[in-house]
């Protein structure tokens, strides 16, 4: 069978995400960044209007260029909607900014320790991979004056990590780019900055946005990037004709919207974050500062895997990496205060 297909295709691994049980409602789950909290009611509102009583609107496809929400989202951040794309998840603009600007053999570049998804993704489509250290002033190791891959990631806040790069040193690093700077700006409403200004000041800038994290939108795959409408329109050549459904994009207008909702949810995971943090402090652990809705934390004895499993076997998720520079520790994604605070008692029964 390896004969029929692509030969980096049949010899690459697969990305494997956290691990979803069946039986979810009995686990505390802080295993995959996701949060915790509902969605904005708004959102269950303007799903259940476009679905109607008898779901008659399903039977025609939806807007293909998801118009409404650009001009949403361009609202909400300040560009005209032609600076701006929405994505089935933040991972389909990843893999289409990859397919319009790497070839088979160029080069893509991001940072080690950060989201693993990009290697991948580069592999599908036959592009080399590198990646770059992080020095113990969390600035990127030796990296060139001018780096000529074609895109190079900038994951901004780190994940697993927590922090965030400064603006000033990632203009710093759109300069030394050739190609594109690709901030992934995941975790980004949490650490209330963004580089969004970088934008219209770097032609070679895309900032991309998911809806997963903050908005509680996990389970209906939003995402969106930002960048020069040149660039814009060549991802719109690629992407998936009808990528948004008719309940996604009813979802995201409501979810964009309500930034009062936002911004309270925001609030209670920071306040829970930097409680948590002290905690865990107080109890001996090294706890990375975060600008996310996760913590990396390592125990005394830097035994990652013993506390991993200690909180398995009582039913709470974390996400344990075996990479050798990660393994000690974990990264917990912030849940409610309760949840926060189970966990601390399991973590103490440990010991």
């Amino acid at each position: 069978m390896k004969s029929l297909l692509r030969t980096n295709i049949a010899e690459m691994d697969g990305y494997v995400p956290g691990f979803q049980p069946d039986d979810m409602g009995s686990w505390i789950k802080l295993n995959t960044n996701e949060n915790s909290y509902p969605p904005s009611p708004k959102v269950v509102e303007a799903i259940l209007a476009e679905l109607g009583t008898d779901g008659a609107r399903l039977h025609t496809y939806p807007a293909a260029t998801s118009q409404k929400l650009r001009e949403v989202a361009g609202e909400l951040y300040g560009f005209d909607p032609t600076w701006i794309i929405m994505a089935n998840g933040s991972d389909e603009v990843l893999n289409n900014l990859i397919r319009a600007c790497a070839s088979e053999g160029d080069e893509i570049g991001y940072v080690h320790p950060s989201y693993s998804y990009y290697a991948t993704l580069a592999r599908i489509q036959g592009a080399r991979v590198r990646t770059f250290s992080l020095t113990d002033d969390f600035r990127i190791a030796d990296f060139p004056d001018s780096y000529e891959g074609k895109i190079f990631f900038l994951t901004t806040p780190n994940a697993p990590l927590g922090p965030a790069f400064p603006l000033d040193y990632i203009e710093e690093l759109a300069t030394r780019c050739t190609g594109l700077l690709v901030l992934d700006e995941t975790y980004a409403d949490f650490a209330g900055g963004t580089a969004l200004e970088l934008v219209r000041r770097h032609k070679n800038v895309v900032v991309t946005r998911s809806l997963s994290k903050s908005y509680a939108l996990a389970g209906m795959r939003l995402g969106l990037a930002i960048g020069r409408p040149e660039i814009i329109a060549a991802l719109d050549k690629i992407r998936d004709h009808y990528n948004l459904d008719r309940l996604a994009q009813a979802a995201c207008v409501a979810a964009l919207r309500d930034q009062d909702y936002l911004r309270d949810c925001c609030n209670k995971i920071r306040e829970t974050r930097e409680w948590f943090a002290t905690e865990l402090r107080a109890r001996g652990y090294h706890v990375i500062p975060s600008q996310g809705n996760y913590l990396f934390a390592s125990p005394p004895d830097r035994n990652g895997v013993r506390i991993y499993e200690g909180l398995f076997a009582r039913k709470i998720l974390v996400r344990h990496f075996s990479d050798p520079i990660l393994c000690h520790g974990l990264r917990i994604s912030i849940g409610t205060r309760q949840e926060m605070e189970t966990t601390l008692t399991a973590i103490a029964e440990i010991g």
